[in-house]
């Protein structure tokens, strides 16, 4: 896997990690986990945003994760805990925008959307637009496609107009399996996202759009 996925791949796995131990880090005891896996002094640097985040009603199990993935991979102890603490503040900003009511899986795919420069504002409108479903896949889609590429004010307007026309979750995977097909034929990524959303939207297979022409060397 190339780093280019890097953050998409950690992100889905933060969501099934927080959907699969959703009392391991609530319970307001010190996680085995991290005892196992963290040295001291880290461990205690965790430990402390981890009971902060609890006590200001953020979940808990995306964060000992994440501290666990630094630990996989080695990190150095500083950096394992900026990882936490910065994950911790962007759950917090996404619950501002998105709502208290908000799932944890929405609140880690909100974060995700965050990391990569999506504004506030966009979940905020995203929420509204969604008018009560679940915003944690139209998130991780609108994730994905940024990373392979598609602006970021493409990828929100095309997120944003699906789920204002309630489009059923299967649709955020096409647009998805489209956008990445049409890329690695040579098509614009903006290109690719506007005209695959279009076609979702009118129901129809829009033909995929032309691949980049680049001069040929003399």
């Amino acid at each position: 896997m190339s780093t280019r996925w890097s953050f998409v791949a950690a992100t889905l796995l933060l969501l099934l990690a927080s959907l699969a131990h959703p009392v391991a880090a609530q319970d307001g005891r010190a996680d085995p986990r991290l005892e196992a896996r963290l040295d001291g002094t880290t461990r205690a640097a965790v430990a402390a945003i981890v009971d902060s985040a609890r006590a200001g009603g953020l979940p808990t199990e995306p964060l000992v994760q994440k501290a666990l993935e630094g630990a996989s991979r080695q990190a150095e102890p500083a950096r394992i805990a900026q990882a936490v603490r910065s994950l911790a503040e962007r759950l917090g900003r996404a619950r501002d925008a998105l709502g208290a009511s908000s799932s944890e899986a929405e609140l880690v795919a909100g974060a995700g959307a965050l990391y990569l420069g999506v504004t506030p504002a966009t979940l905020r409108r995203l929420r509204a637009e969604q008018r009560g479903g679940t915003v944690a896949l139209p998130l991780v889609v609108l994730s994905d496609i940024m990373e392979r590429g598609v602006p970021r004010d493409t990828a929100a307007s095309v997120i944003i107009a699906l789920a204002g026309a309630r489009v059923p979750d299967g649709a955020y995977a096409t647009l998805r399996e489209s956008v990445a097909r049409d890329i690695r034929a040579g098509a614009p990524p903006a290109a690719a996202a506007s005209t695959r959303a279009q076609g979702i939207l009118v129901g129809r297979e829009p033909a995929p759009p032309p691949p980049v022409r680049r001069p040929r060397s003399p």
